[in-house]
């Protein structure tokens, strides 16, 4: 049986499996099975090792995207570039590194700026320093941005933001997350804030955020929705990109990937909408 798996740990509440089946019924593609395989970086080399032909490909979360990469055949020059691989394809006996997280936030800003006939934005604040940052900062560079600034606790130590930028061949600010009025200020003074921080960390900037109309915020957290970034942009007027969509659109160029056909982005957005609403529903009842 021919077979793929998101990979990482944790794993178990991963919605991967949800939008990848339901590209497939799209595309026609029977007998596959999509699997949830927790995997860490201790006993991802081993499972890398033992890949068969029957692998269509791996989506991979943390903490594996740095660790898989000397585990690969090829890797691709913007996952290179970023030092973060989130899909891997076997192919002739090659495995080979792919990076479909930028796609994913350049595609979701796009998607939210026309939805709202707002041209892209031209400045950013990226919160974040590790592998989803140095996607985001690739996908600015999508965008048109070749300087931004970075807000994070601390810039150093592997997959840093720092080293992409420098193998992107782009400027940053560094901004450290301790300096509240120089957050404050870049914020301010940005046209877009990507947020890559976990759910909840990026709460104190928002109290003292002061949001202009029609400035752009991408959370890359979706569950919960609702966070306070969110809160106060719909408060004052800014426009939201959805996590939702970032996640759909770097699962698409998977599946993309995996597959060699072009799935529909609706019918997956529309199982990813429908299981974190089945999930809400089950919250709601324990």
């Amino acid at each position: 049986m021919t077979w793929a798996a998101v990979i990482g740990s944790p794993i178990e509440h991963s919605l991967s499996p949800v939008i990848h089946r339901a590209a497939w019924a799209q595309l026609g593609i029977e007998g596959w099975e999509y699997r949830r395989l927790e995997q860490d970086r201790e006993s991802l080399p081993g499972f890398v090792g033992g890949l068969g032909a029957d692998c269509a490909g791996l989506s991979v979360t943390m903490p594996c995207k740095q660790a898989v990469m000397p585990l690969l055949d090829a890797i691709d020059p913007l996952a290179s570039a970023v030092g973060a691989v989130n899909t891997v394809v076997p192919s002739s006996g090659i495995l080979a590194g792919f990076n479909t997280d930028v796609t994913g936030i350049a595609s979701a800003v796009r998607r939210a700026c026309s939805i709202q006939g707002r041209s892209l934005p031209s400045s950013a604040l990226i919160l974040g320093a590790r592998a989803t940052a140095s996607s985001a900062l690739a996908a600015l560079g999508e965008l048109g941005m070749t300087t931004s600034t970075v807000a994070a606790r601390r810039f150093g130590g592997p997959g840093s933001v720092v080293a992409a930028a420098s193998r992107l061949g782009v400027a940053i600010e560094q901004v450290l997350w301790s300096d509240v009025e120089a957050v404050s200020k870049a914020a301010r003074e940005a046209d877009l804030i990507i947020s890559t921080l976990p759910a909840g960390v990026a709460d104190p900037l928002a109290q003292c955020l002061d949001v202009r109309e029609r400035q752009v915020l991408l959370d890359v957290v979706y569950s919960p929705r609702n966070t306070a970034l969110r809160a106060a942009y719909e408060a004052g007027g800014g426009i939201v990109a959805e996590g939702t969509d970032m996640l759909v659109y770097q699962a698409g160029a998977q599946v993309q990937l995996m597959t060699g056909r072009s799935p529909d982005i609706d019918v997956m957005r529309g199982a990813l909408e429908e299981e974190l609403e089945r999930r809400s529903q089950e919250g709601r009842a324990s």
